[in-house]
């Protein structure tokens, strides 16, 4: 039985500044799903391969590791909105959001530092999350600072 305390630990973790990422898919419906996510990270170039973890407990967790294929999305510093509307319980996430169609149908949101097509490789036990590691299928970027959190706040680049 570990004797750290979830709730320092979290704050310990806080202290690594991360990249603000959007995850897209689609449910077992083919409907587009989202959620806000800083567990993204690069693995290798060759071949080239990510992954993010998802909290088993989401409620959409289920459809996103279900599904074949998923869309990461970096932030803009400007896009903090876009990481807030996507972290919150809505039942429809997409309403109201301008996005385009990608491969497999996932739904990509626009003028993003960042965008990451990927098919699921593997899929890892990760505790109390599930670690989706993706093949790059396809992807764009640009040069916009990308949106930071760093110690439960946004944070820009200066």
């Amino acid at each position: 039985m570990s004797t750290i305390d979830s709730k320092e630990f979290r704050d310990a973790l806080g202290a690594f500044a991360t990249g603000v990422t959007v995850v897209t898919a689609t449910d077992r419906r083919g409907a587009p799903i989202a959620m806000t996510a800083n567990s993204f990270s690069s693995v290798s170039l060759e071949p080239p391969l990510v992954l993010w973890s998802v909290n088993r407990t989401h409620d959409i967790a289920d459809d996103f590791i279900e599904a074949d294929h998923y869309a990461v999305h970096v932030l803009t510093q400007d896009q903090e909105s876009f990481s807030n509307h996507f972290a919150g319980e809505r039942t429809d996430k997409f309403e109201g959001i301008a996005y385009d169609t990608g491969t497999n149908g996932l739904p990509l949101l626009r003028a993003c530092s960042a965008r990451f097509q990927c098919r699921v490789e593997q899929r890892y036990d990760g505790g109390d999350h599930v670690i989706l590691l993706g093949r790059v299928i396809e992807m764009d970027y640009t040069t916009e600072n990308p949106l930071i959190f760093h110690a439960g706040k946004y944070r820009r680049l200066t």
